[in-house]
């Protein structure tokens, strides 16, 4: 069974937007006779009159307001889009816990992976045809672990996670510190699930379609995105670089919560290893002018930039990505870079989260028949509030009223992710009668994984171990569980609390590391 941590930011979205489309219910009734076949309902029909808008858009500072100080994020920026207008464009709260400066609607972000959708915009922008989607995608050193697969895989596949490879696959080599080119090389190792037939969520599996586009145009990432999308959209203060986030003197520091419920800006993150999945910066002004360009259909001021039809072919559901959980469920989809869901009205709604657990959350939110959007950027950990912003504003407008807790539900859905993958063992409470370590001269030593790399275990003078891995390496102190056990606390993005690490037979296995059976080092 797929766990909520395997369904990462987008898939939380996903589920809540499918609750939104649940909940948004419109119902069309179709009369047959004994002599005539039942006709095809009628198309959906824009419903969100501007009036509604109006009314949603005149309680979102206060919605926004609340919603910061029942979590404590310390700053939010939101733009919302309406009939090629920016209805609504305002900051909130600080860049910068301690620090005065204001986020305004030019405080530059990291939106994480919302960069899924402004990532397949750029792809679009490139083709001349849909069909450019469904091409071989080929990257020198970039293979799968089938063959077939390896020579039939396109950007399609890999933009909507549907490769087969497992969820978040390479993510935990970038938290121990590789490069893109190590990780991409390294995809051939992971085991692969039915190609074209499962959904798994993969960061680097996306990453590698787009820097494969990217190399054929015979360019870089950065420089394709800047000359399809961000100049001529005049997305100014846009980037796929993490050295234009940090270095932007008006950027928002992102923020984790203490134990106390204070935030600090206490990590940094750099994604520049999957840009095209994550690594983008923005602000709410430039995302603004994004939303009108998806709204109508890749033209912005009266300039075609986006081809339509290799625009449309993002919002087109490519594979299930969150079966019903009930028969009155909605289906959720994926598309290319997108969460593609339908109301009961047949109304499309596009949506994608992004999460840094080291500390960003964004959400964007379209129903493109009503030609309306949002984007919500900010800059505290995930714990519902862009997400729960976007749902109570559609919620608002198409009821009038709210017809549930939004952040409630958006809060203890990503607080259950949280938890995800997190061991059974509790590390911190050895079991009665625990059975001693070995003499720390049994431990020491290099070992070797073909997918992570190698690993030292290295004794102090006090024959305390501690474990190195990665390439810098990154060092973590071990602490004796039950005989040739140890633990020692995980670190980064996708950190799971304490994690296990086994000696046995020349070997040693880092629990966290081993979901796909890749974990165990040898020694040498």
């Amino acid at each position: 069974m797929r766990t909520l941590r395997g369904l990462g930011a987008a898939g939380a979205a996903a589920l809540l937007a499918a609750t939104a489309a649940t909940a948004a219910t419109a119902t069309t009734t179709t009369t047959a006779t004994a002599t005539s076949a039942p006709s095809p309902p009628p198309p959906p029909q824009p419903s969100i009159s501007d009036d509604a808008v109006d009314k949603a858009v005149a309680r979102l500072d206060q919605t926004v307001a609340d919603m910061m100080r029942r979590t404590g994020v310390p700053g939010v920026s939101v733009a919302v889009v309406h009939d090629d207008e920016v209805v609504h464009l305002k900051g909130f709260g600080v860049r910068r816990t301690g620090q005065s400066a204001a986020v305004d609607p030019d405080t530059v972000f990291q939106i994480a992976s919302l960069s899924k959708p402004v990532s397949s915009t750029v792809v679009a922008g490139t083709l001349t045809d849909p069909d450019g989607w469904d091409r071989h995608t080929t990257l020198p050193g970039f293979s799968l672990k089938d063959p077939w697969v390896t020579g039939h895989v396109s950007t399609a596949d890999l933009f909507s996670h549907r490769s087969g490879l497992p969820d978040h696959a390479g993510d935990l080599l970038e938290d121990l510190g590789y490069d893109q080119s190590y990780i991409l090389d390294h995809l051939r190792l992971e085991p692969l699930t039915p190609f074209r037939a499962s959904y798994a969520y993969t960061n680097f599996g996306f990453t590698a379609a787009a820097e494969a586009v990217a190399r054929a145009k015979g360019t870089s990432w950065q420089k394709l995105s800047e000359d399809t999308l961000f100049k001529p959209a005049g997305m100014t203060r846009t980037s796929t670089e993490f050295s234009a986030f940090v270095n932007a003197p008006d950027h928002a520091a992102t923020h984790v919560k203490n134990p106390a419920g204070t935030w600090s800006p206490r990590y940094v993150r750099d994604p520049d290893a999957q840009a095209p999945a994550g690594g983008v910066s923005s602000t709410a002004r430039d995302m603004s002018r994004w939303l009108r360009l998806q709204l109508a259909g890749g033209v912005l001021d009266g300039k075609r930039i986006i081809p339509a039809d290799a625009l449309a072919r993002t919002h087109v559901p490519e594979i299930v990505s969150q079966p019903p959980a009930t028969p009155t469920a909605r289906t959720g989809f994926y598309g290319l870079g997108w969460n593609v869901s339908y109301d009961d009205a047949g109304r499309l709604r596009l949506s994608h989260s992004g999460a840094f657990e080291l500390g960003a959350n964004t959400n964007v939110t379209m129903l493109p028949l009503e030609r309306l959007g949002i984007v919500v950027l900010t800059n505290g950990a995930p714990v519902g509030l862009a997400d729960a912003v976007a749902l109570d504003f559609f919620d608002f407008a198409e009821h009038g009223k709210t017809t549930a807790d939004w952040l409630g539900l958006a809060g203890a859905l990503y607080a259950q992710l949280g938890e995800e993958g997190r061991s059974p063992t509790d590390y911190a409470r050895p079991p009665s009668g625990a059975k001693p370590a070995q003499d720390s001269a049994a431990y020491t030593g290099t070992y070797d994984s073909p997918y992570y790399g190698r690993a030292t275990v290295t004794a102090n003078d006090d024959g305390a171990l501690t474990l190195a891995l990665g390439p810098q390496p990154l060092r973590f102190p071990l602490t004796h569980y039950d005989g040739d056990t140890f633990s020692f606390e995980t670190a980064g993005e996708n950190a799971v609390g304490r994690t296990g690490v086994t000696f046995a037979d020349d070997t040693l296995r880092v629990e966290y590391l081993d979901a796909n059976g890749l974990g165990t080092f040898t020694q040498q």
